[in-house]
């Protein structure tokens, strides 16, 4: 079971948070505090009990624009202790998921909080602390992947993407009418989309093979237009995607 704390100077915010956790039966017990001096108090406590302690903390909750010590800089605190907690970041700014992410962040939950998001983010956080998740998680359709926004999931249709750019362990999809900030390395979205005509054209990028409009090659240098946008190609790429291109029907 684990043991949460919940970090969030507004009040509301932090008693529904609390709430929405305590009715999770994988969370063992959930404690409040309303900014982040007090947190690393509670959360000094808990490493001086030790990790089977009374006072132990698994995983913090975390919100990340506060007065004073905003959350970002305790999380970056906490990356400096021998045994820190797990964290999960809680907001209602989508901006700094690649942030989140450079500090480890188990996951990046956008404000209003729904019970669905919440509880796959204590399904992560189970998963690293090693407790079986107890609530069963559905497949999204292989033909769409789902995205937040502004607290909403919405179905973005895998044909509809144009390409993908890495951002660390994040990847943004790009699709003509915008792009969205996904927590799945490119890495992944490569394996899974393959027979879907995904091709890796840089370390960077991934590309629906339908999208490219032209290949063009100039000086030993090679580039794909997708859309308006012109993306290069790695040499260690270009004689694949250009043999790609020449069977595609």
């Amino acid at each position: 079971m684990l043991r949460a704390l919940a970090v969030d100077d507004e009040r509301p915010s932090l008693e529904e948070l609390l709430y929405l956790l305590h009715a999770d039966p994988r969370i063992g017990s959930a404690e409040g505090a309303g900014d982040a001096t007090e947190a690393l108090r509670r959360i000094n406590r808990a490493l001086e009990s030790g990790p089977g302690g009374p006072e132990a903390i698994d995983v913090v909750f975390l919100d990340i624009q506060m007065p004073g010590l905003d959350g970002l800089d305790m999380a970056r605190l906490l990356t400096g202790f021998a045994r820190p907690p797990l964290v999960v970041f809680v907001t209602a700014h989508e901006d700094f998921a690649v942030q989140a992410f450079d500090l480890k962040a188990v996951d990046y939950v956008l404000k209003p909080v729904r019970k669905e998001r919440l509880a796959e983010a204590v399904r992560r956080a189970a998963e690293l602390r090693g407790t079986p998740p107890r609530i069963p998680v559905s497949e999204p359709d292989p033909d769409q992947i789902p995205v937040e926004l502004g607290g909403v999931t919405r179905f973005v249709a895998v044909d509809d993407i144009t390409h993908v750019e890495a951002q660390g362990d994040y990847a943004r999809l790009h699709t003509h009418k915008g792009s969205h900030l996904v927590r799945i390395p490119l890495s992944t979205l490569e394996e899974r989309w393959r027979s879907r005509g995904f091709v890796r054209i840089h370390r960077r990028h991934l590309v629906a093979l339908r999208h490219i409009g032209e290949l063009r090659l100039d000086a030993g240098t090679a580039s794909v237009l997708v859309g308006a946008e012109e993306l290069q190609v790695s040499r260690r790429h270009t004689r694949e995607l250009r043999d790609l291109l020449m069977r595609r029907p």
